[in-house]
């Protein structure tokens, strides 16, 4: 059976001309239960007209990476009997040119900080395998073509 995940993007014109580009790259996401993410360009790539508050699709690209691999982390520790305390990433993507001269996305690296607590605690060993699992398994990194690497991190336990 094949899964279906739906999302609602959203844009208005408003009392903008439009024609001559000079227009709010502002729009709305719209999710399943029923919340609402302010979306924009990126200020970078379109300074004047992006909104710096909203999140930009390179942002989220590298979110979603971030949060397929967690939740599968996160799987994974459990069933090993590991308990994770906090698992925060602050992930960066990083964009070049491709083959035909187009930017993308080129490389996310994910720098995972957790911190484990309880009486089985994992090596680094260990760690480095749910990392490898999780990002083996991960439905997002499965679905791009950019590099994805997890930086190796050092252990924390509370």
């Amino acid at each position: 059976m094949a899964h279906e995940y739906r999302a609602t993007v959203a844009w208005l014109r408003g009392e903008q001309p439009f024609t001559d580009n000079k227009y709010s790259r502002g729009h709305v996401w719209r999710f399943d239960g029923g919340i609402e993410v302010p979306g924009s360009s990126a200020p970078d790539v379109v300074p004047v007209y992006s909104v710096a508050a909203a999140v930009d699709p390179e942002e989220a690209f590298v979110a979603s990476l971030s949060s397929c691999h967690m939740l599968f982390f996160l799987a994974f520790a459990a069933k090993f009997g590991y308990r994770v305390d906090s698992y925060e990433d602050n992930a960066i993507g990083e964009m070049a040119k491709n083959e035909a001269g187009k930017l993308f996305v080129s490389k996310v690296t994910l720098r995972p900080d957790i911190v484990f607590s309880g009486d089985k605690r994992p090596s680094a060993e260990d760690v480095d395998k749910l990392h490898h699992r999780s990002h083996a398994e991960c439905f997002i990194a499965n679905s791009v073509k950019s590099e994805v690497v997890t930086a190796t991190m050092p252990l924390r336990f509370a």
